[in-house]
């Protein structure tokens, strides 16, 4: 397992701010021992679930350029056809995915291809499973195309994770599950794939980033 390098900052933050707030307590209330030492085991738990946000572990990618492949861990909470209102501009079949605050916080590029769309959107911070989150929440939307299909993947910031980062440009050539961005603490990514793209997940399935097959090209 790894640490992701958008969470070192964070991490060293809480590690500063825990050490000298275990610090003072040691310091004012030495006296109270059960205090002190339950505070410091709490503290360590909390170092411990913060470092775990930004953790990368260790796993054998499924590389298939007919397969589309997660771009993140979390449950499948949409899959359903929809207008897709910003680059298509057509019906769309959609996948959602929403992470947990528990997930692997990486996204990763679904297919091989050229970037031809790489956009971010100020937005609220509506609940990840709204139904408007999509369309209103900050969000960052990609479109990768190969001679198979364009596949639109767009990253939505919900009410607990209030930022996102994305690391492609348009114009860019990108292999499957390369690292596409990260969206701190959680959130969701929808999918959107041509119109009869054969699903290979169901609602409520736990998928992976990098090795679920999401649909057949």
């Amino acid at each position: 397992m790894k640490i992701h390098r958008e969470g070192l900052g964070t991490i060293l933050l809480t590690l500063v701010v825990l050490a000298l707030l275990n610090v003072a307590v040691f310091y004012f209330l030495g006296h109270l021992p059960a205090f002190s030492w339950g505070f410091l085991i709490v503290s360590v738990i909390l170092f411990l679930f913060i470092v775990s946000f930004f953790r990368i572990p260790l796993r054998k990618m499924n590389e298939d350029e007919s397969l589309v492949i997660s771009p993140c861990d979390g449950k499948v909470v949409v899959i359903e056809e929809t207008y897709e209102p910003e680059y298509f501009k057509d019906k769309r079949l959609q996948v959602s995915i929403f992470m947990s605050p528990a997930n692997v916080h990486v996204n990763r590029n679904p297919i091989s291809g050229e970037v031809k769309l790489s956009q971010y959107h100020a937005g609220k911070y509506l609940v990840a499973w709204h139904p408007k989150s999509s369309t209103e929440n900050e969000r960052h939307t990609v479109v990768i195309g190969n001679e198979k299909a364009d596949v639109l993947v767009r990253q939505i910031a919900g009410a607990l994770a209030r930022r996102i980062v994305n690391y492609l440009k348009a114009g860019q050539q990108v292999k499957q599950n390369e690292e596409l961005g990260f969206i701190k603490f959680g959130s969701r990514v929808d999918i959107f794939l041509p119109p009869g793209t054969p699903v290979k997940v169901a609602l409520e399935q736990t998928v992976k980033g990098g090795q679920t097959v999401i649909a057949q090209l």
